[in-house]
């Protein structure tokens, strides 16, 4: 089987409900045509491992539950040590549709007047031609105070710096998959911010979403008070840390 440049990574844990419907539109769109599937089983206790056989899916498997964003990382440590030049990373709850994936990497191959491209490409739920499932008003009110924060401190505007969706050029995946440069917890709007200010150029792209129609959302229950917060004060800690210390500034600017 011919290695394409492109993988699509998706972190799962217990999401054997959502993977058949998920991985049968992607066998529809035809995604294997233009890129590998890598599904990160992040010690599931249900019948995801089994799902991901069946279907044929490159899988790795963690003994261990890391979580989203650890889950997400080991995607990237895999994209880099067999030689992938771009990602696009998802949900494997079937939020993400996968008419995106098409969308995202012409986009990622895309170079401007100076023959530059993108490193980052975010799927944004704001902008004209998207297509997403109601938000609750706690959730815009979070969207619009990271959307303002990151303006504020970069000048540059992200219309959904919390989009689980994006594709990322090899430079970019290859910084995220190093140890100490990545939010393995909650990465969301604080590796934008930090992506930004070291450099990485960063476009959006219109996205269609879906609500989840089964399983449990790592922002379900109470999660919420907790993640909010906790992102607001990690993107501070991270602008603190590169435009005043001036860390990272070495290993992060084109």
């Amino acid at each position: 089987m011919e290695k394409k440049e492109l993988l699509i990574i998706m972190p799962a844990h217990n999401e054997e409900k959502n993977l058949p419907g998920l991985l049968a539109q992607l066998e529809e769109a035809d995604v294997s045509r233009m890129a590998d599937i890598l599904i990160i089983n992040d010690a599931s206790t249900d019948g995801t491992p089994r799902i991901i056989k069946e279907w044929g899916c490159r899988m790795v498997t963690n003994v261990f539950c890391l979580g989203y964003g650890g889950a997400v990382q080991v995607g990237y440590k895999y994209a880099v040590r067999e030689g992938y030049q771009y990602v696009i990373q998802m949900d494997s709850d079937g939020q993400h549709d996968p008419s995106n994936i098409p969308v995202i990497y012409e986009r990622l191959l895309h170079r401007d007047g100076e023959g530059r491209s993108p490193d980052i490409v975010l799927g944004s739920r704001y902008l004209e031609g998207s297509r997403s499932f109601p938000l609750s008003p706690a959730k815009r009110l979070a969207h619009r105070m990271f959307r303002r924060l990151i303006q504020m401190v970069t000048g540059q505007v992200v219309t959904d710096p919390t989009s689980g969706l994006q594709g990322l050029s090899r430079r970019a995946f290859s910084r995220y998959a190093q140890y100490d440069n990545f939010d393995t917890t909650y990465p969301d709007a604080n590796m934008i911010l930090q992506m930004l200010l070291l450099g990485f150029r960063l476009v959006e792209v219109p996205a269609f979403m879906h609500s989840r129609t089964a399983g449990v959302s790592i922002h379900s229950g109470l999660k919420p008070l907790w993640y909010m917060p906790r992102m607001f004060f990690s993107t501070l800690a991270i602008a603190f840390r590169i435009k005043v210390l001036r860390m990272d500034i070495r290993n992060g600017q084109a």
